[in-house]
């Protein structure tokens, strides 16, 4: 048997889709990665994918299949810098995992306009209807995402009194709108207790005062202070930020509470 293929469609398809995959994959990982690494991830993906095909070595579909994980790998490496290997190898089964679904739904879409590709003019339909399995996946991921967001994380402070971090658990509101109205940064709380331990962090020169109002109370100002960094943890992954704003306030934080810190939602982004 043999297959008549178009190179250059084959890279535009392959480019395309790497595009849409490395983002799925990256959102579901929660990674972060320029344009610029996501773009030269997605054209050495498509490279090598062509030169898997043309290699006159087997077949072409046990070549796809065996080529599919390095150059998944590859892609992850170059454009989230993952090194270790065991998260490569997770994080390109991940990224199978979203190829898969994208498939489905771009299957889905074509049966549902029942429309038969035909010559080089489906090339764009069907980067068309890629697009839009993209954003529809997208959009079920981000779901899901924000109703997973309530949850806790831990929080690591370096403390230069103590020489030593420590440990706050945090809860994660998506209610927090809290922010610094001089710069418009995001706004953590910390309890008391916590805020008493970590005191040599607070600056005077970084202090700030953040106005708040809380259901069925008054308005007022809460002390707030800017820390070098914080480390927020969680099974995924590890989120570094720089230049923090954190608030001391005992308001919805109890001595029985299973966290200390408030998190605003923001400081998940990436």
């Amino acid at each position: 048997m043999y297959y008549k293929l178009y190179i250059d469609s084959v890279f535009i398809m392959q480019l395309t889709t790497n595009l849409y995959l490395l983002s799925l994959a990256g959102k579901f990982l929660r990674c972060t990665a320029t344009h610029g690494r996501k773009y030269l991830g997605a054209v050495s993906g498509a490279l090598l994918s062509c030169l898997a095909m043309v290699l006159p070595v087997g077949s072409m579909g046990a070549r796809i299949f065996i080529s599919a994980l390095p150059v998944s790998m590859c892609m992850m490496c170059i454009t989230y810098r993952i090194h270790n290997m065991k998260k490569l190898i997770h994080s390109s089964l991940v990224m199978a995992g979203c190829g898969f679904f994208l498939g489905s739904v771009m299957i889905w879409i074509l049966k549902r306009l029942r429309v038969v590709l035909r010559g080089r003019e489906s090339l764009f339909l069907t980067l068309f209807i890629g697009y839009l399995a993209y954003r529809i996946l997208a959009a079920l991921l981000g779901m899901v995402m924000a109703r997973n967001r309530n949850s806790l994380r831990t929080v690591r402070f370096y403390v230069p009194a103590l020489g030593q971090e420590i440990r706050v658990s945090a809860f994660v509101d998506t209610g927090n709108h809290l922010v610094d109205p001089m710069s418009g940064k995001p706004v953590s709380v910390v309890s008391r207790r916590i805020a008493q331990c970590m005191a040599s962090c607070f600056r005077p020169e970084k202090y700030h005062a953040v106005p708040y109002q809380s259901v069925g109370k008054d308005k007022g100002f809460l002390n707030a202070y800017e820390v070098p960094e914080i480390i927020i943890e969680s099974e995924e992954q590890e989120i570094r930020k720089e230049h923090v704003i954190v608030a001391i306030c005992d308001a919805g934080i109890s001595k029985e509470s299973v966290y200390q810190m408030i998190l605003h939602p923001r400081l998940l982004e990436n």
